[in-house]
């Protein structure tokens, strides 16, 4: 996403109004292909129970992952097993779906967020591909005790997920695509949701923290230069100017980029520290970088987490009947 369509779709004036039939012919592209589901010319596949999605309505950031990995922890504590469902997007495995090795995952084969949760959570099982339907046949044949949890994939209307968790934070643009950044129309996708969050939950993360590759916390004592590969990289900058950083140089690439070294790093000394985020991490972390490196993470919650947890599992059962 670059510039100018952030600051259209997080604002409001003349021009958004002036292009607004634009997110209206999108809107009723959008009701054209939902009414084909609702109208019953064509049923949602089910082919594994449960299911339970963690979705948005926006393109771009929405804590998503981060949330799906609150969520996923909160499944496994309560003794579930469980299996990931990511989009891999911009991997080879995108278009269809298949079940990820055992060990670490190459991001350039699986995309950064798989390579991610793999990561973070080594011992949960992750079908990686945006065919819903074909993830949920997999983990039905490799994995059927197993709640499949969707990290994304909420307009993915081939498939009926038992339990629909929609991040719906406020923002002061509700148009759809291009002029907006709802990828359907916000009240179609609300009716859809077994909880919105907010108003049903609050969402809240914990303060970011800095620390280096091993986990340990740790600041850079001197400038340094940010490379990033984000839908919002704003937050991000922002967040490290909260905590006091020393930002001399910024490189922000689009969301999802490989971050190949290249050319990445000209013109940067070679003492200057770099501060990247756990999802850019996964991707550098491959490469040689002789430079201090520092990662910016951070978690999701929602609250209140105990009458989350209790719904959850509520719906989780009610899905597996």
């Amino acid at each position: 996403m670059d510039g100018l369509r952030r600051r259209l779709w997080s604002g409001t004036g003349p021009a958004i109004w002036l292009l607004s039939p634009l997110s209206v012919l999108y809107a009723l592209g959008w009701w054209a292909y939902q009414s084909i589901y609702v109208l019953g010319l064509k049923k949602a596949a089910k082919p594994h129970r449960p299911i339970v999605c963690v979705g948005n309505l926006v393109a771009g950031g929405a804590g998503k992952t981060p949330t799906t990995l609150f969520v996923l922890d909160t499944l496994l504590a309560a003794g579930h097993q469980v299996v990931v469902s990511a989009s891999g997007y911009g991997s080879p495995h995108q278009h269809e779906a298949a079940l990820a090795p055992e060990g670490d995952l190459n991001p350039a084969e699986w995309g950064d967020e798989p390579a991610l949760f793999r990561l973070k959570r080594p011992d949960v099982p992750l079908v990686v591909g945006r065919d819903r339907v074909m993830a949920a046949e997999l983990v039905a044949r490799h994995y059927p005790s197993a709640v499949m949890l969707m990290d994304d994939g909420y307009q993915h209307l081939r498939l009926d997920p038992d339990v629909r968790i929609l991040l719906d934070p406020p923002r002061p643009n509700r148009l759809c695509l291009p002029v907006g950044p709802y990828r359907e129309p916000r009240w179609t996708g609300v009716r859809r949701a077994s909880a919105v969050v907010p108003p049903d939950f609050a969402w809240s993360r914990t303060p970011t923290v800095l620390s280096l590759p091993d986990g340990t916390p740790a600041m850079p004592d001197r400038p340094c230069c940010v490379v990033c590969a984000l839908a919002e990289p704003d937050r991000f900058l922002a967040d490290l100017a909260s905590l006091g950083v020393n930002v001399a140089e910024t490189r922000v690439l689009p969301d999802h980029d490989p971050l190949e070294p290249g050319t990445l790093f000209d013109s940067l000394p070679p003492t200057m520290p770099l501060v990247t985020t756990a999802k850019d991490w996964v991707k550098l972390r491959r490469h040689q970088l002789d430079r201090q490196v520092f990662v910016a993470d951070y978690s999701a919650v929602i609250e209140p987490e105990a009458r989350f947890r209790e719904w959850l599992l509520q719906e989780v059962g009610r899905g597996s009947e």
